[in-house]
């Protein structure tokens, strides 16, 4: 009876346990997304300017804005529908990236976060969109 009882429990606890890691959003320490050099040290060809974050702006809410949120704080309507946090624009770890490392992140993607090489086909577009990520600070 003893013994019944105690498989019984840990039957209970394993299947708990299989619930939990379905429903377990990562919010510990993310894994580091790798850059290639080739790309980390890509300068951006555009300038930052008017036409540049206006366009960046369009793309980044036609294409953005519904999982990292109006202001890049990770907290768009389908962020909670995500396995890993969107992360927070603003924070100074994301701004202190090279222009060519927030390329390579959109153009490549990776997990929750698509590739928009084929959504958005012109580089010159998510050039515009890592203008418009630098004016989102704190």
């Amino acid at each position: 009876m003893k013994m019944k009882k105690t498989l019984i429990m840990i039957s209970a606890g394993l299947f708990a346990a299989v619930l939990l890691s379905f429903s377990y959003k990562q919010t510990s320490q993310p894994t580091p997304w790798a850059v290639p050099d080739s790309y980390k040290n890509k300068v951006n060809p555009l300038k930052g300017d008017a036409a540049s974050l206006v366009k960046g702006k369009d793309v980044y809410n036609q294409f953005c804005k519904s999982c990292h949120g109006a202001k890049g704080k990770g907290d768009g309507p389908k962020a909670s529908q995500l396995d890993t946090e969107c992360g927070d624009f603003t924070k100074a770890s994301f701004q202190e990236q090279t222009d060519g490392s927030l390329f390579y992140k959109t153009y490549q993607g990776r997990k929750d976060m698509p590739s928009y090489k084929t959504k958005i086909p012109e580089a010159n577009d998510i050039w515009s969109v890592v203008n418009y990520l630098r004016t989102l600070k704190s």
